[in-house]
């Protein structure tokens, strides 16, 4: 890449949010049928449990992710949220995914991001290299990287020396609770 990337890129796993919709469809049509066979109190019932596992498919699937710009990082997996800026990377590595290896020792796998190389295959049309996503993704990563760490302390790009900030993803974690509130006034209901 001759060029640094501009704005922010977000990856995550391309399937994720499909596998969701295809699931939300599934419940849609669940709680559906419990209304046409049964009847709104006992869709209501049935709703926590469906809507607890669609939740399990969105934290599983989807929220896993990487968020990178001009000063940092910000990487999410599951619930778990670390955000960090340029400076704190001390090594950038492809494995079986994205591993950010920090400052303070630690190394951060990003289950949501770029994933595994595959070697570079011949097109078969007209014999180019076709170079696999992921280490395209590892290059545009690499270069803001590359770029934030050679520009001068205290220049346009401060953010790049934000300290690691680790936290939760507090909007998940209250649409759980709300979930397993209605799943035990369903079952206070049944009994």
């Amino acid at each position: 890449m001759d060029q640094m990337p501009v704005g922010a890129r977000t990856y995550r796993a391309p399937t994720g949010i499909a596998v969701l919709v295809v699931c939300a469809v599934l419940a849609v049509f669940l709680l559906g049928d419990a209304v046409v066979r049964g009847s709104w109190a006992q869709m209501l019932l049935y709703a926590p449990w469906v809507l607890l596992v669609l939740w399990l498919i969105y934290v599983v699937s989807v929220v896993s992710m990487v968020r990178v710009d001009e000063d940092g990082a910000t990487v999410q997996n599951f619930l778990r949220r670390t955000a960090f800026g340029w400076r704190r990377v001390a090594e950038l590595d492809l494995r079986w995914q994205l591993d950010f290896t920090l400052d303070d020792a630690r190394t951060l796998s990003c289950w949501g991001g770029p994933g595994r190389i595959q070697p570079p295959r011949l097109s078969r049309r007209s014999g180019d290299v076709k170079v696999p996503q992921s280490l395209q993704a590892l290059t545009e990563v690499r270069t803001r990287w590359e770029s934030a760490v050679e520009r001068p302390v205290g220049t346009a790009g401060e953010g790049s020396d934000a300290p690691i900030r680790r936290s939760w993803d507090w909007p998940a974690i209250g649409a759980l609770v709300v979930i397993l509130i209605w799943a035990a006034i369903a079952i206070a209901a049944t009994r």
